[in-house]
């Protein structure tokens, strides 16, 4: 994390997406969607092998519960979704997404809401 404001950026090739991460630093987002509730990533040909590079970087990759590196696949075509970034930046994405991020557990204490 290097304190900056985050911007968004979107060139729409996921290595392109994924190696300015790598250059600039950030974190890439490719979350399920409505079409695709289990995500449009695959495991074995895009998701994993972009989790070892980033790991072996010395960041890493989740589907927003675990890392990608620990999905046993059971299926050539199956899919995932996937956080990839500085380690930082993967865990705080994976709190907020499951609503255990301290920001969101503090507003909720908040009985003004904030």
């Amino acid at each position: 994390m290097t304190g900056r404001p985050y911007s968004a950026r979107y060139v729409g090739s996921l290595v392109a997406d994924f190696h300015r991460n790598l250059l600039y630093g950030g974190i890439l987002l490719y979350p399920p969607s409505v079409r695709s509730p289990r995500g449009k990533l695959r495991v074995l040909c895009e998701a994993a092998p972009l989790a070892f590079v980033a790991e072996q970087a010395g960041g890493a990759a989740s589907d927003r519960v675990r890392r990608i590196m620990e999905i046993a696949p059971t299926g050539l075509h199956d899919r995932t979704p996937l956080v990839l970034g500085s380690t930082e930046d993967v865990r705080e994405c994976e709190q907020f997404i499951q609503g255990r991020h301290p920001a969101l557990t503090s507003e909720r204490r908040s009985p003004s809401g904030g």
